[in-house]
This record gives structure tokens, C-alpha cells and sequence, in this order.
């Protein structure tokens, strides 16, 4: 579809459609916060539903991996008592660790994911809601992920040679 100079194509518009799903189902669910949801169904809708299947699986670890070691961290904090020496300690270091992690596990593919991941929900953990929290997030990335497949799945039309969408 082109609107003047500008050219929406189908993936785009699953891309939306996968975006809105998740927030009408958080808002139905009372789940808060959708935003590892919204960007697991950005990130998980590709060309075809095959190819975010493939690229969901590799999210979900990577998502898995980073809030693992985002609640080791947080419950770290919380044992040691020195918040801001264990994060200018910890938050580095755990960033090098899930690098290696993924390299010995021969998931090169998922650094940065895993990187990303690890800071989102570190950043973002409510001090009385590690381990759930953390939790929750691989949830999200679950909920996210079937969503931008299943979107990808049942609507017909994907992207033509022209279509310039990555991600």
C-alpha cells in the first residue's frame, strides 16, 4: 500500500497489528508492563511465520538468559546490602558473562538480545519482585513471540522483493 511518497507494506502492518494484540491483551488480562511483549512481537515477526519461529526460539532464550542473570544480580544486591557497589560491579560484569555464556553455548546470534534483555529487566525490577518479576518477563517474551507468529501465520501476504522493512 503507498500513501504519497510513502509505502506501507503487509509486514509492516502485521508488525502493528502484532503490536496491538499484545497491548489489548495485557490491558484484558491486567498484565503490566507489555513492553517485552510488544518489542518480542516487533522483533519476532519476520518474513514468514517459519522464519519467526525460528527467531522467537532464539528471543526466548536470549530473554531467559538475560532475566536469569538480572535476578541473580538484583538478589545479590539485596543479600549484600551495597546496592551501588554490586551494580558498578555486577551490571558490567554480568554483561560479559552472558557474552561468554552465549559463545560457549554457540549463541552468537543472541548476544545482544540476551544483552538487552539483562538490562531491561534489571533496570526495571521492582526490589520486592526479583525472581517473579524476572519470571514474568520470560512470560511476556512467550506471549510476544506467539503472537507475532501466530499474526504472521494467519494472515496471508508477506513481504515482496521491494519491501525495504528489517529489523
Amino acid at each position: 500500500m503507498t500513501i504519497g511518497n510513502y509505502r506501507i507494506g503487509m509486514r509492516t502492518l502485521k508488525t502493528g497489528l502484532a503490536v496491538g494484540l499484545c497491548l489489548l491483551l495485557f490491558h484484558f488480562l491486567d498484565r503490566e508492563p507489555p513492553m517485552i511483549a510488544a518489542l518480542s512481537a516487533v522483533f519476532g515477526l519476520r518474513e514468514d511465520w517459519q522464519k519467526s519461529l525460528k527467531f522467537g526460539k532464539t528471543r526466548i532464550f536470549g530473554n531467559s538468559i538475560g532475566a536469569i542473570f538480572a535476578a541473580f544480580l538484583v538478589l545479590l544486591q539485596q543479600f549484600s546490602g551495597q546496592f551501588f557497589l554490586v551494580e558498578m560491579i555486577g551490571v558490567p560484569l554480568s554483561v560479559i558473562l552472558i557474552i561468554v555464556f552465549c559463545d560457549l553455548t554457540n549463541y552468537n546470534n543472541g548476544i545482544i538480545g540476551a544483552s538487552a534483555a539483562f538490562l531491561i529487566i534489571y533496570f526495571s525490577i521492582p526490589t520486592d519482585e526479583t525472581v517473579l518479576y524476572a519470571f514474568a518477563r520470560i512470560v511476556d517474551t512467550f506471549i510476544g513471540t506467539f503472537i507475532a507468529i501466530s499474526v504472521n501465520r494467519l494472515i496471508p501476504g508477506g513481504p515482496k522483493p521491494s519491501d525495504k522493512f528489517q529489523t
